[in-house]
């Protein structure tokens, strides 16, 4: 007879007599269950170093912002560093190397030649590099038949001086066209300024227009030598080139005619040197006046306006010209207000040997007015209509 054997099922379950039952499994499905295993290990060393990366990071962001807030230096100590290298220059004995160089006068240096870019020819001369003053001549004008003349006569002794010098014009109410056309071709450095006081009021129109001009060289701090030098005075060059060694303030006499016009007389101070030490008077009226000058016989240094600490000025007031004051004593009132006494004065020249410039008080009447120029009247003039 034929046999019949059944064949073991994969699980091949089999039965205890306690009731437990015990499967056995198979190789595939051992490495199944370990595949497994190691994905989940894996999975979890992973994560373990991902939390360990995190926590280092936050260590050292901690630790990064901790060291960048401490104080250790701002900004500004870090701009202030200097990264820069010095190569410093090989020692040299300037005694030795100067021994045989001859340094010529800062006021009488002569260059052998100079050679002219693009014109290959040499130039030889002296150049004249002296520091000089400012002078500041201040001119006041007014419209009259000789005023073209007077203006010319004197920008031509203005042009023979050295420079540097600034010639301010001041006339009345208005800058006239024929001035400025004269002051234009003059060639000097000028300002044309207008004193717009009200005719009616004045009683003295100089005084006004030359404080016009003393106001313009205060308020811009002009530093140099002021004069008034009127435009009918007559001025020698040696003037202009005297009162620039003046410190605070110079004066010097005046050749001017009497009022009879039949004699000159001298107005201005009697020095010793360079020290004032009396005046020239000549008129008994004048005796009352605390400084016999003229307006034309004094300059000073411009700062005694606008600097107050450096002469020590007791007041603030400004310094100006009056007008209600007597015929005759503008001038001292006004260097009342620059220098206490004759001790604070300056001769010139020393000695006040010369005489340097002349008032002569020359009127120009009956005089045609040249074309063009302003006639307050009219003229009696009879005109052929033929």
């Amino acid at each position: 007879m034929a046999s019949i054997r059944r064949t073991l099922s994969p699980s091949n379950e089999r039965h205890y007599q306690n009731g437990n039952q015990y499967s056995v499994q198979s190789p595939s499905h051992k490495l199944v269950l370990n595949g497994k295993s190691s994905s989940l290990l894996y999975s979890r060393k992973n994560y373990i170093s991902r939390k360990k990366l995190f926590y280092r990071c936050l260590v050292f962001f901690v630790l990064g912002f901790v060291l960048g807030m401490a104080p250790f230096g701002g900004f500004d100590d870090a701009r202030s560093s200097d990264f820069s290298f010095e190569i410093k220059p090989p020692v040299v004995n300037v005694k030795e190397e100067m021994k045989d160089v001859v340094i010529p006068r800062p006021d009488n240096v002569v260059v052998n030649s100079v050679k002219l870019p693009g014109s290959g020819e040499e130039v030889q001369g002296k150049f004249d590099y002296v520091s000089r003053k400012l002078l500041i001549v201040v001119t006041p004008t007014y419209n009259r038949a000789l005023q073209a003349y007077y203006l010319h006569r004197l920008s031509e002794v203005l042009k023979l001086v050295k420079s540097p010098l600034l010639w301010v014009v001041v006339e009345m109410n208005v800058a006239s066209a024929e001035t400025a056309d004269i002051l234009r071709k003059t060639g000097v450095m000028y300002r044309h300024l207008v004193c717009s006081k009200n005719m009616t009021d004045i009683k003295d129109r100089g005084v006004h227009q030359r404080n016009v001009a003393l106001e313009h060289i205060e308020h811009h701090r002009l530093n140099g030598i002021v004069y008034f030098a009127d435009d009918d005075n007559i001025y020698s060059l040696e003037l202009f080139e005297s009162i620039r060694s003046i410190n605070r303030f110079g004066t010097w006499p005046v050749a001017m005619l009497a009022q009879s016009k039949s004699k000159a007389i001298l107005e201005g101070p009697v020095c010793n040197g360079s020290q004032v030490i009396g005046w020239h008077t000549n008129e008994k009226s004048k005796q009352l006046r605390r400084f016999h000058v003229d307006m034309s016989g004094f300059a000073f240094n411009s700062t005694i306006l606008w600097d107050l600490k450096k002469w020590h000025r007791p007041t603030s007031d400004p310094i100006r010209q009056l007008d209600n004051v007597k015929e005759g004593f503008q001038e001292t009132t006004f260097i009342e207000q620059i220098v206490e006494d004759e001790s604070q004065m300056e001769a010139v020249p020393p000695g006040c040997s010369r005489v340097l410039n002349w008032h002569l008080h020359l009127e120009s009447r009956g005089v045609v007015y040249p074309g063009g120029w302003l006639l307050q009247k009219n003229l009696d003039a009879v005109i052929s209509t033929t």
